[in-house]
């Protein structure tokens, strides 16, 4: 059932200050406890999806940057190894 607006009659009686900072205090302290309720939930949820999608980014440029390591590396191995091949076919 949807919330109905509160509209003032004529005649209603206005709260003293003191009484209006009381009832603005009652109000922001519910309005808080209804925050952490549904705010941590939500926030969860928000920082878990960056999460998975920074690590999926993350997760390719890793891929990317091994991969290119290990080339670079094989590449180096049999290179050396060639030569070390060709020296031992040379001295013979």
């Amino acid at each position: 059932m949807p919330a109905q607006a509160v509209v003032p009659q004529p005649d209603a009686v206005l709260p003293t200050e003191p009484a209006a900072a009381s009832v603005e205090e009652d109000i922001i302290g519910r309005v808080l406890q209804r925050l952490d309720v549904s705010l941590e939930p939500r926030l969860r949820e928000a920082v878990a999806a960056v999460v998975i999608e920074q690590t999926r980014s993350l997760e390719a440029r890793l891929r990317e940057q091994v991969e290119s390591a290990l080339r670079q590396c094989v590449a180096e191995a049999v290179a050396e190894e060639l030569a070390v091949h060709h020296a031992a076919q040379v001295a013979s």
